[in-house]
């Protein structure tokens, strides 16, 4: 089974332009992302896929692989889908799985894709994983930079919204609150077929790409991890994530002082 990790990344984002390129600790955003995934031991390569070669030329210049896409995606998915059919022209290999990072998780932990990646090995009919965090705060149940998610009895995913869902109205015990991280493992003709799937009324009312699979009726299985970790969504957000790292043990491995 040969499984890659594309980190899809442009510099042009209407809530937080030029963020993969954003210093954390004196590197950009995208080097943490990166370095972190090389990490993971379930990984046989990791690439970056992006349209802008300000970020290409990063990548390049700390020894990593990236590879140019089209700078008409608006969603990851699409960019990951083009970067995976170039990687294995160029590297003359079979991809099995993608395991799509979001450029924006510089905390992201080794772990947490091997989370992501156990359930597949153990079950090859699984074309799809993607990874969840309990919800521990109402400011983060109901930020809607947040994608909630409800699961059925099997851990597989009913329905991803931005708003605060499971509903508390009427309920006074104690909420099974979990929200969408921004890896997701793709079975590789899965994602490619995704990308020619039309997009779907709820993908766009929510602004949640897995939606488009929900509503074409293909089943994602959510995989709880314990591993914590907090993106990037705004400047905001920026002197925490940097609070956090200093203490790191990841980070002196690849960081240099």
């Amino acid at each position: 089974m040969y499984i890659i990790g594309i980190i899809p990344a442009r510099l042009a984002a209407s809530r937080f332009p030029n963020k993969p390129m954003t210093p954390i600790l004196g590197m950009p955003m995208i080097g943490h992302v990166y370095h972190r995934a090389k990490m993971c031991p379930h990984l046989n390569d990791v690439w970056v896929a992006t349209c802008d070669e300000e970020i290409y030329n990063y990548i390049h210049s700390i020894g990593g692989k990236a590879v140019m896409t089209a700078d008409s995606h608006q969603r990851a998915t699409d960019r990951a889908a083009e970067a995976v059919v170039k990687i294995e022209q160029v590297e003359g290999v079979k991809i099995d799985y993608v395991a799509m990072i979001q450029g924006d998780e510089p905390m992201l932990m080794p772990g947490m894709i091997n989370d992501l990646i156990d359930p597949v090995i153990k079950d090859p009919t699984l074309k799809i994983t993607n990874l969840i965090n309990a919800i521990t705060s109402e400011e983060e149940f109901n930020s809607s930079n947040v994608v909630k998610v409800v699961l059925d009895l099997n851990d597989f995913v009913l329905y991803f919204s931005r708003e605060p869902i499971p509903s508390k109205r009427k309920y006074n015990g104690i909420l099974p609150m979990w929200k969408q991280l921004g890896i997701i493992l793709f079975d590789k003709n899965l994602l490619l077929e995704y990308i020619n799937l039309p997009p779907t009324p709820l993908e766009i009312i929510e602004s949640v790409d897995m939606n488009r699979l929900l509503e074409h009726g293909r089943p994602i299985k959510m995989v709880k991890t314990t591993f914590k970790s907090c993106g990037v969504d705004v400047p905001s957000d920026v002197p925490f994530i940097e609070k956090q790292l200093k203490n790191d043990p990841l980070v002196k491995k690849y960081l240099k002082a």
